[in-house]
């Protein structure tokens, strides 16, 4: 396979945590240089590792990986987001301080950019690069050079997703948490209904 192809290949296999990305941008009024760097390098290492435990399992787990991936996706991202969309309308108090605020600033639990949010998400867009590593051994690809180059690609977009978060968030300000939830929603239910449609 060639590089270009490779590289295509990992473009497509980051669409989802770019969608993301700028998903969590949306629903956080205020985003730091640590969350954007946070974000990108989890997503792009679980992407580039999820190919190399999928060049492991081998074709002998493919069909299961296959038929689970996109429900544990649609969960995953759907559970994340109704549960930002439910948090914004039930902590919304007009005229009084923000919410998502405390002594230390935004609260983890309405926080796209804490850790075990972020690593929930990082696994939910990450499992079509597991099964997209069963295959690899028959594109005749470098394992490593394929890893690092997936991994790669998905920190640089990320990175931009976040930026375009930020810049079309501004607007949305007061109805951030709300959009970004029902992003990640229907990037859930894309995934489902593709599989499905596929099958």
């Amino acid at each position: 396979m060639s590089v270009m192809t490779l590289l295509l290949l990992a473009v497509g296999l980051a669409m989802d945590a770019t969608a993301v990305s700028i998903a969590s941008a949306l629903a956080t009024p205020r985003v730091r240089v640590r969350d954007a760097l946070l974000l990108a390098f989890l997503f792009g290492l679980f992407q580039a590792l999820m190919p190399v435990i999928g060049w492991v399992l081998g074709n002998q787990f493919a069909d299961a990986i296959s038929a689970w991936d996109h429900w544990l996706t649609f969960v995953l991202l759907g559970g994340i987001g109704a549960k930002m969309i439910h948090e914004a309308i039930t902590h919304h108090h007009p005229g009084g301080p923000d919410p998502r605020k405390d002594d230390g600033g935004k609260s983890p639990a309405r926080n796209p950019f804490h850790l075990g949010t972020l690593t929930l998400m990082a696994l939910a867009t990450s499992i079509d690069a597991l099964a997209a590593g069963v295959t690899l051994p028959l594109l005749e690809l470098h394992l490593v050079t394929a890893a690092a180059l997936i991994g790669g690609v998905t920190f640089v977009l990320c990175l931009l997703g976040v930026s375009v978060g930020r810049r079309f968030g501004e607007p949305l300000e007061g109805k951030l948490d709300i959009v970004g939830g029902l992003v990640l929603i229907g990037i859930g239910v894309k995934t489902l209904i593709e599989h499905l449609s596929a099958a």
